[in-house]
Order: structure tokens, then C-alpha cells, then sequence
């Protein structure tokens, strides 16, 4: 195996102190949002603008080895899932019809996570412009019209993403970081108050800022067993020795977040023994087996706090990424961690919804 340049070498070992300022640089805007032309708008009527749709081969499709998925064609529910960041330029918002960062989305975001839905669901998922990672960490005005446009792509993309499919199909609504904090502001904005609420299956927004507050007063509830419907669960995964710095998600809502246990289905703090997790799954890797026991978890102050996890498969560019999120921040492998328990449950959600 070919090594590392050592001048990175000595850069991952120097730890976050170096890590932390060398990428914040890197990403950060050099001209406000005014002075700067936004990328060229996604038109979803065009299969080009989407990373995963139901009838062809695409990112949506990854299986773990030995595990069945349904036709896509003929499922009997959808999942619209918005994915992660994976545009890491300099730009407010990213381009959608760049090359290099299209292969990205569908490597290591729509590729790796939106497969825990298509046991069970067609998988939609759309490309959008996204905001710049610093407008989640260092919230300013500059920033937030990068969301706000990032969030209109995804309003759109699920508008045509109800015109692609049929009428009153159940779907499930998914995302992970950026892709769940643009989910939620859909979930809240245009499903929950009208009637596509009742054919939301469940909303599955780990890696957000989602909190138990926000949900009630949209008339919404957590999932508090794992038969639940119409409910919404969220986590984010931490290491009890993990300590908060500059490059956690950083949204206006500082109430505590909602945390969802993915190995029980449960909002309550008890905790659960690695041998409630089903397997983890690593798309991105070689090695796409199933691997039972490979994280345990309890929700302790709106955070899952794992305290034993087996070894991720993780390329250069991932220990970088783990090196600026610092120590025990399990934030870039929350869905993966828990990907079999994720997949069996929306699998049993939606097949309580068709018979109920």
C-alpha cells in the first residue's frame, strides 16, 4: 500500500490544533454572498440533478454483502433523503454540476448512507447547491442565505420529487448533518402542516440539530418505541471523553438536542450493550460484510454516547476529516455504525404503515 506524503504524516500527528485552522482556511469564503454569483440552479426535471432515483443503477443501489434489496421499481413506499456536505471548496454554495464534487455525493454521502433505505423504499435523492460548511459552525448573515439557498433547492427537488412518484405513496424523509438540518426546515415548512403528513412514514435527521421542543411546537412528536409512525428520530454520536469545539454544528436553536436511540428506537436514557447493534455496513470500503456488535450506545443530555466502537475502515482523506472533528467525534459514521438496526426498523415502520 502506497504511504502517505510524511510531511501529512507529521500533520495528522500534530492533531487539531494544526488540523482545525488548515481547514477552516481552506473552506472559508473570500468575499461576502452578495459579491459572489451563486452556482446554476438544479433542474429536477432533469435526471442529471439527482444523485439516486428509483429506475436506474446508481448510488441509491449498494448492498451489503449477503443482504437483499427490493426492486425499486415496485416498492411499496419512497424515501427522499438529502444528503450530507460534500463539497469542501471555498465557494457559499457548492455547484451541482461539477464532476468532481457529483462523484463525491455519490461516494461517500448518497453512496454509503441512502442504501439503509432501499430494503424497504425507492431511494430519491437530490443534488442542491450546498452551503458552505462554515455557515453551520460560524452562524452570520452571510451564511444563512447560503442555507436559505440550499434549502430552496431542496424544497423544489421535493416538489419534483412528489411529481415523480405517485399519489399517496408513503415515504420516508431522511438526511444526515446539512442534508438533515435542510429536512427538518422541509418537515416543518411544507409535510407537517399539511396532508403530506400522513404519509410521512417516519423522519429519520441524524447528525442535525433537531430538539424534542422544536418538534412539539410543529404538533410533532419523537419516536418513542420502535413501532412508532409519523415520528421523527435524531442522534448524533459522541465519545464520553468527547469535548466541544469550533467545528460543531453551530445552529440558532441552542435547546438540547433530540436524541433517538438507533439500537433500541427508544427516547429514553437506557442504555444498549453491543449486542442490540445489528451490524454496521462500510459501502465505501473493500469490505462491504455485515458487522454485528460494532458500537454500543445511550442517550445521556440529548447526545448518544458510545462508549465502545470497533474499528472503521477509514481512507486519508476520513482521518483527516476525523482529525479536524477531534477525538471520539463519531459524527462522519453515525449512519453507518448503526446501518442494519437502521434498515430493519424503517423496513418494520413501513410495514406497519401499509397495515395498519
Amino acid at each position: 500500500m502506497r504511504r502517505p506524503p510524511l510531511a501529512l504524516v507529521a500533520l495528522l500527528s500534530g492533531g487539531c490544533a494544526i488540523l482545525r485552522p488548515v481547514a477552516r482556511s481552506s473552506m472559508t469564503p473570500r468575499v461576502t454572498y452578495a459579491e459572489e454569483e451563486p452556482p446554476a440552479a438544479p433542474d429536477y426535471a432533469d435526471d442529471g440533478s439527482w444523485s439516486a432515483l428509483p429506475d436506474r443503477d446508481d448510488a441509491g443501489d449498494p448492498l451489503p454483502d449477503g443482504v437483499e434489496g427490493v426492486d425499486q421499481r415496485r416498492a411499496p413506499a419512497d424515501v427522499f433523503y438529502v444528503h450530507p456536505t460534500s463539497y469542501v471548496g471555498k465557494r457559499w454554495n457548492g455547484p451541482v454540476d461539477d464532476p468532481k464534487v457529483n462523484a463525491d455525493t455519490d461516494r461517500v454521502a448518497t453512496g454509503i448512507q441512502a442504501p439503509a433505505f432501499n430494503g424497504c423504499c425507492a431511494v430519491y435523492a437530490p443534488r442542491y447547491r450546498q452551503a458552505n460548511g462554515t455557515a453551520f459552525i460560524d452562524v452570520r448573515p452571510d451564511g444563512e442565505r447560503a442555507v436559505d439557498l440550499a434549502w430552496e433547492d431542496v424544497r423544489r427537488a421535493f416538489e419534483a420529487f412528489q411529481a415523480r412518484r405517485g399519489p399517496d405513496r408513503p415515504f420516508v424523509l431522511a438526511g444526515h448533518s446539512q442534508g438533515s438540518v435542510l429536512a427538518e426546515r422541509l418537515l416543518y415548512e411544507v409535510i407537517a402542516p399539511g396532508p403530506l403528513r400522513e404519509q410521512l412514514v417516519v423522519a429519520v435527521l441524524p447528525g442535525g440539530s433537531v430538539t424534542t421542543e422544536g418538534l412539539r411546537e410543529h404538533g410533532l412528536e419523537p419516536c418513542a418505541t420502535p413501532d412508532d409512525l409519523e415520528c421523527v428520530v435524531a442522534w448524533n454520536a459522541r465519545g464520553p471523553r468527547y469535548r466541544p469545539h469550533g467545528f460543531d454544528l453551530q445552529r440558532p436553536d441552542t435547546r438540547e438536542h433530540l436524541c433517538v436511540n438507533p439500537l433500541t428506537w427508544r427516547d429514553d436514557g437506557e442504555p444498549a450493550t453491543t449486542d442490540a447493534n445489528l451490524g454496521a455496513v462500510f459501502l465505501e470500503d473493500e469490505d462491504r460484510s455485515v458487522r454485528p456488535g460494532f458500537a454500543d450506545g445511550q442517550c445521556i443530555d440529548g447526545t448518544l454516547v458510545v462508549t465502545h466502537l470497533e474499528h472503521a475502515p477509514r481512507d486519508l482523506p476520513s482521518r483527516i476529516l476525523d482529525g479536524v472533528l477531534g477525538p471520539q467525534n463519531y459524527h462522519p459514521i453515525e449512519v453507518q455504525m448503526v446501518f442494519m438496526n437502521l434498515r430493519e426498523n424503517v423496513d418494520h415502520r413501513v410495514d406497519l404503515y401499509l397495515h395498519r
